[in-house]
């Protein structure tokens, strides 16, 4: 009972420091996404693709998670973005205080804020880094009934990619079945399924999230008033 009381009393600190991200991301009219799969999955390389994209017609940055290493902060920042790097020396998670660090060292008027984080399908999904929506990758090199066996990622998130789909003549994956999983723990999961080699998927992707940028941006200021 006494690890239990810990554990809820160190993510009440997590919640309200996420309350304080969130806010900032709102003020600044930043759509924040917190990307999250297994090690292997393509995040980077999605990223990469993503970021060549939509530079040139939205501010973006980008928060790189790793256990040890800056080297997929340096791939991304080879693409002419602001990269913020934490690196959590062991630990298998980003937390919101290790986010709310990164912000000074990024543009406030980004519109489009990826938070790349570690690679884990357990522990992600409990901390809320204030982020808009969880955005969970899946790869065709890993099992399709992967959804089942880690629902409370899948359940927390409102996005699921199925990357690379360039693999399924080669690997006993069946995409019907994943995105069935998926929506078996999560019914109202969006999917968007990817190549980052042939670049299939890539443009639907932007798309949407091109769209979610414009949606932010386009709203009320908070405390504003409506038009009648």
């Amino acid at each position: 009972m006494s690890i239990i009381t810990v554990e809820r009393k160190v993510l009440k600190k997590n919640d309200d420091l996420a309350a304080e991200n969130r806010a900032c991301f709102m003020s600044r009219r930043t759509f924040a996404v917190n990307l999250l799969s297994s090690p292997g999955s393509g995040k980077t390389s999605l990223l990469e693709r993503t970021v060549d994209a939509l530079k040139h017609e939205l501010r973006i940055a980008i928060i790189e998670g790793d256990v040890q290493t800056d080297n997929d902060a340096r791939r991304i920042a080879a693409h002419g973005v602001p990269v913020a790097q934490i690196v959590t020396n062991g630990l298998c998670h980003l937390e919101a205080s290790l986010v709310q660090s990164a912000l000074p060292q990024l543009p406030e008027d980004m519109e489009l804020c990826v938070i790349e984080n570690v690679g884990n399908l357990v522990c992600p999904a409990s901390y809320d880094l204030g982020e808009h929506m969880k955005i969970t990758i899946v790869s065709t090199t890993e099992g399709d009934d992967k959804p089942l066996k880690y629902p409370a990622m899948f359940r927390r998130s409102s996005v699921l990619i199925v990357n690379k789909i360039d693999l399924l003549p080669y690997v006993q994956f069946s995409v019907d079945a994943c995105i069935a999983n998926a929506h078996s723990v999560n019914p109202e999961l969006l999917v968007f399924t990817t190549s980052c080699s042939s670049g299939e998927g890539i443009d639907a992707w932007c798309d949407w999230l091109r769209d979610r940028v414009r949606e932010l941006r386009d709203e009320p200021a908070p405390g504003a008033a409506h038009p009648a």
